[in-house]
């Protein structure tokens, strides 16, 4: 394991969205999600998650495969993705069980306490996005649960939305009965152009707790910065990270509010044009621009460090 995080950590995530729908919602016929009071776009926590879980998957492949058939939990394998698509949880739990040669009780942990650590510790060791965001592991084979020291709030676009909604159409049939139609008629919902804006923290305390170190923070703002680069689909359009602005405290309780260091960093429209690309808005801290990769002094022992 490489060291461990000795600072706090608070974060600004802007990414936009052209012409594609950046989070559908399936209580609303899959529209992009909306704050219907303001008009303002939403993306959940959750999809944020995913693309970081996804991202983290594509780049340590050998650890995706190997747990494809729930092998024992083994030293080594840091990486493996906790949710990830088809997993059954209950064999994902088995694994840290067998680890120790367990034998699991159902819906409870270990009596023992040392070896109910070990169950928790071996599942944190394994599986990355539980280091990362923590996890609820009380099935029927009890893992116990894990408090994530990564957490993330929904992002909010900067100006409200508008929903475009388009009709669609197949030539093919999809069965033999159908031949006689001439198409298929459907519908997509996009949002022409939105930035968005999420906002991030990461625990120093609960990173100790779940073995979340440098090398895991660095993969975390690498997958930030290049995670729509690998979620390409014709639902989500043109999505990209437009900037990562952490807030690298100098000790691990922090050197000062997360709030006032947010409220700092504004984004403003420039311009009277309906806004249909990034160049629509600035961004500034302070009231200065932010380069790539610059380190200024945000606060008393607070910097901040444009990742991208």
């Amino acid at each position: 394991m490489a060291e461990p995080l000795k600072n706090r950590y608070d974060f600004v995530l802007l990414f936009d969205v052209k012409d594609g729908n950046p989070n559908g919602d399936p209580d609303a016929g899959n529209l992009p999600r909306l704050d219907t009071e303001t008009g303002k776009g939403l993306v959940t926590d959750v999809c944020l998650k995913r693309k970081v879980r996804n991202y983290i998957a594509l780049t340590h492949p050998a650890d995706q495969d190997e747990a494809e058939n729930y092998p024992v939990l083994t030293d080594g394998k840091r990486y493996e993705i906790y949710v990830r698509e088809k997993a059954i949880l209950n064999r994902q739990h088995q694994r840290a069980y067998a680890k120790y040669q367990l034998t699991p009780e159902e819906k409870k942990l270990p009596k023992d306490v040392q070896k109910a650590r070990e169950v928790i510790g071996a599942m944190c060791a394994n599986f990355y996005d539980i280091r990362a965001f923590g996890a609820v592991m009380t099935t029927e084979i009890n893992c116990g649960q894990v408090r994530g020291p990564i957490q993330l709030t929904f992002a909010r676009s900067i100006d409200p939305i508008v929903t475009a909604e388009h009709s669609i159409t197949r030539m093919a049939v999809t069965n033999e009965r159908d031949l006689e139609k001439e198409r298929t008629m459907g519908r997509k919902f996009t949002v022409p152009y939105g930035l968005y804006r999420a906002h991030g923290f990461v625990s120093a305390h609960l990173a100790r707790q779940t073995g979340f170190d440098e090398d895991d923070l660095e993969l975390f703002w690498e997958a930030l910065c290049k995670m729509f680069e690998h979620d390409r689909s014709a639902a989500r359009g043109e999505m990209a990270t437009r900037g990562l602005y952490v807030f690298k405290h100098a000790s691990e309780l922090g050197n000062a509010p997360a709030h006032a260091l947010f409220d700092r960093l504004t984004v403003k429209r420039v311009g009277d044009d309906v806004a249909r690309s990034f160049g629509a808005y600035e961004v500034l801290f302070d009231g200065q621009p932010v380069a790539m990769g610059q380190q200024l002094e945000a606060a008393s022992n607070v910097t901040l460090i444009r990742k991208c």
